[in-house]
């Protein structure tokens, strides 16, 4: 059950809208249906969307009890020792809770593997999207979790990513360097480039190019939300997969919701998830104040991927 007091400025919305206002990362049909099926008064009356909210009372959602989606339960150990522990995460494994996902995270993962015996559960030091394969920095101690931190706040810590993207990109190398800001209008969850924004830096190199499309490294600067994603979206060259932003934008992410990867969807995107893989981490040890440097290896379908693609180009 989750109750959410009526703040004045609020008043007067309906109660779809006030909702998705509460819930930011629902589409309008999304908390329209939230409200049929889970809005209730205190008495026990269920309530309608076009329902208008007042000041001071509380909106009642009963939601029935869920089962997570299906994900990886399971990660790789690329390096391991007393301080540090180097995750090779696959691809849909969420880093932490949402509302959505709980059991079935990476963070839920460490606890069941390392507190039962350690009592402390390594603690992850920054963020991978869930679709996003490869290494995931952790640390055993509060010492390097705070250390290792404070490097990827002061961009200490340099990054190199591979991504499969559509159309064969012209320049062997270059940089992209385009401010980002969240949207002004649709999914509260996107990011767009507006020279209004923070600044962004990416610098890529092509590794190889087939069949309308190129397999690319990727090294960025700076770690923006979605910022790999939304740079090769703005040249031109999404990532391959990419529900958000693809030539569709958003469309398939809301039809992916509403009825999961049908074939149809799969062949739009070209593959299931967005084909963008966290390949090696450069940084100071925290214990040790030694060059640290680790590799995950390319994921296997990602691996498939290109194959079918050179293959494609052959044909």
């Amino acid at each position: 059950m989750l109750r959410f007091l009526v703040p004045d400025e609020l008043a007067g919305l309906r109660l779809d809208r006030f909702v998705q206002v509460r819930m930011p990362r629902l589409t309008r049909t999304r908390a329209q249906k939230i409200v049929k099926a889970s809005a209730f008064r205190a008495d026990g009356e269920r309530r309608r969307p076009s329902d208008i909210v007042r000041g001071g009372e509380v909106v009642i959602l009963v939601r029935e009890r869920f089962i997570e989606p299906i994900t990886p339960l399971h990660f790789g150990v690329v390096y391991e020792d007393d301080a540090l522990l180097i995750v090779d995460k696959p691809a849909g494994l969420p880093m932490h809770p949402t509302a959505t996902y709980h059991k079935h995270t990476l963070s839920y993962l460490l606890k069941q593997r390392y507190a039962p015996e350690a009592g402390f559960a390594p603690r992850i030091a920054h963020r991978l999207d869930r679709e996003t394969s490869g290494a995931v920095v952790c640390a055993k101690t509060i010492e390097a979790e705070r250390a290792l931190k404070q490097g990827f706040e002061a961009h200490r810590v340099e990054k190199s990513y591979v991504a499969i993207v559509r159309g064969e990109m012209a320049h062997d190398s270059g940089e992209i360097a385009l401010p980002m800001a969240p949207v002004k209008e649709g999914l509260h969850v996107l990011m767009e480039v507006r020279p209004d924004g923070l600044t962004a830096w990416t610098r890529y190199e092509v590794q190889a190019r087939a069949h309308g499309h190129s397999l690319v490294a990727l090294f960025p600067r700076s770690g923006r939300q979605h910022q790999l994603r939304v740079h090769l979206a703005a040249i031109g060259h999404p990532i391959v997969g990419d529900k958000l932003y693809g030539p569709e934008r958003e469309a398939p992410f809301l039809e992916y919701i509403e009825t999961g990867m049908t074939n149809a969807l799969h062949a739009r995107l070209g593959h299931d998830r967005q084909a963008l893989h966290a390949l090696t981490l450069s940084f100071t040890h925290p214990v040790t104040a030694e060059p640290f440097f680790v590799r995950a290896p390319l994921a296997g379908d990602l691996t498939e991927l290109w194959s079918q693609i050179l293959g494609a180009c052959r044909a």
